[in-house]
Parts: structure tokens; C-alpha cells; sequence
């Protein structure tokens, strides 16, 4: 078993005074709809690239984001959305390569409509405090490039996973490309994640185990964060995350395989 980053309703409600609970949806539902006590908004528009590719913010943007919403270097942080997890786990994995400390990050269990079944929620709006946030140990080692991801091809030792719907999978991939779309491990009744167990197995019918080296992509890279984030709580610890999506590899008139 990996690390704690799934965490409960429950464990966030018990933890709430030693944690910062970051809300990345849109300002008018967290204002207008309702959102967790205490809880910051960073929408996740805020920290895309400003080109607009979805990729990585920069750097300096990143930070002055982080300070505006008053979170502290060696702060906990717990983030949500109410789509499954799927662009707050974008937003931890960012946090991750610009230098929080990873052990720190987790992501809701659900989201925002499965913690408002049981939990009290709130459109009180608290003033925050700017921190002083200092980007350290920036580590973009988890990021692979067009190079890598055409050497993993002809490598039987990686497995590149594609975290696409089936459509769009058979429409066109990277050639020898295994498709797991992210949500076949969402629970759709509690709206978090399945047990670990049949997780595992998931992975596992794919020939996926927590000694197999990763490589990801997608055409989105929140949903390449949340399995990698997947991955993490099983174990696994060779992961490597293709930035340049489905789109970029294309651009490069890199081999693409179909089955139409």
C-alpha cells in the first residue's frame, strides 16, 4: 500500500483545524452554492499555464496564487471539486512538482455532494490572510518528454497507460498504448474511489502491478492527475506524466495507432 492521499469526509471533518482545505470549482459555486468550512477558493482556471495549454502554471503565478489563498509552506493541505476529485487532484499535483511537500497533499474522497450528504457546509465567505510562501524543492522530474514517451514504445519494461473514454482511445493513441479510463475507478453511488482491492484488480487485469514503471497521458492533465494520484495510494512509485498530451505528440507527427 502506498500513502494516505484519498482521505474521508470523515477524516477531513475530524482534522479540519490542522489542515487547509482548498476548493478549486468555480467562484460562483463556492460562493453561491455553498462550500466547506473554512475552506479557500482557488478555482481551477487560476492555475493553468496563462497560455492556456493546461499545462503547469508558472512558477511565480503559482506562488502568489498559493499566498493570495493564505497557505503556508508546511501547511496540510486537503483539495475538492464536486466532479469525482478530478481537478482538485490537478491542483495537488502541481503543488507536488512545484514543491510542497507531497506527503502533505490529499485529495477529498468524493467531493463537494458527497461531503454536503452528511456535513455541514457554509457560503460565509472568511477574510484570509496573505502568507509568504516560498517555492522550494521544485522537482519536475515526474514530467517526461516526447523523448521518453517514444522510447517507452519499443520498451516492454514500461507500460504507457491512456486515461482516456474507450471513443477516444479507438479514435487514435500512442501505438502500444493501454487504455484505462480514469472514472472505471469511481464508485458512482459514494461518488469516491472504489476499494483498494478492486482498484488493484483493475490494474491488474491490464497487466498493471505496483512494480510496473508508468508512463501517462491524456488530452487533459487533471485526468492523468487524479490516476496518478491512483497509482500513488497502491503503490507505485515509477510514474511518469506526459505534459505534452495526445495533442502535442500528433503536432510532432509521432506514430499514432488506431482500431476503427
Amino acid at each position: 500500500m502506498g500513502e494516505q492521499i484519498f482521505v474521508s469526509p470523515e477524516w477531513v471533518a475530524s482534522n479540519q483545524d490542522s489542515v487547509q482545505i482548498v476548493d478549486v470549482r468555480d467562484t460562483w459555486e463556492f460562493e453561491g452554492i455553498g462550500h466547506i468550512p473554512n475552506a479557500v477558493n482557488v478555482p481551477f482556471d487560476s492555475f493553468r499555464d496563462s497560455a492556456g495549454k493546461g499545462m503547469l502554471p508558472d512558477p511565480a503565478e503559482w506562488q502568489s496564487l498559493i499566498r493570495e489563498a493564505g497557505i503556508d509552506q508546511d501547511t496540510a493541505i486537503v483539495a475538492y471539486d464536486d466532479m469525482h476529485g478530478v481537478f482538485a487532484a490537478r491542483f495537488l499535483v502541481t503543488a507536488e512538482i512545484l514543491g510542497h511537500s507531497r506527503s502533505q497533499l490529499h485529495l477529498l474522497n468524493g467531493d463537494y455532494s458527497r461531503w454536503n450528504i452528511h456535513h455541514q457546509t457554509t457560503t460565509a465567505v472568511s477574510n484570509t490572510q496573505e502568507s509568504s510562501y516560498q517555492l522550494s524543492n521544485q522537482d519536475s522530474s515526474l514530467i517526461v518528454d516526447h523523448e521518453t514517451v517514444a522510447n517507452a514504445i519499443d520498451d516492454p519494461s514500461v507500460t504507457i497507460l491512456d486515461t482516456r473514454d474507450d471513443e477516444e482511445y479507438v479514435a487514435g493513441h500512442i501505438p502500444g498504448a493501454v487504455n484505462i479510463d480514469w472514472r472505471v475507478v469511481i464508485d458512482e453511488k459514494t461518488r469516491g474511489i472504489k476499494h483498494t482491492s478492486d482498484i488493484r484488480s483493475i490494474f491488474a487485469d491490464h497487466g498493471i502491478s505496483s512494480d510496473t514503471e508508468v508512463v501517462l497521458y491524456c488530452n487533459t492533465a487533471r485526468r492523468i492527475s487524479h490516476t496518478y494520484l491512483i497509482l500513488r495510494e497502491l503503490g507505485f512509485t515509477h510514474l511518469g506524466f506526459y505534459e505534452g498530451s495526445l495533442t502535442d505528440w500528433k503536432e510532432r507527427n509521432a506514430p499514432i495507432e488506431t482500431e476503427i
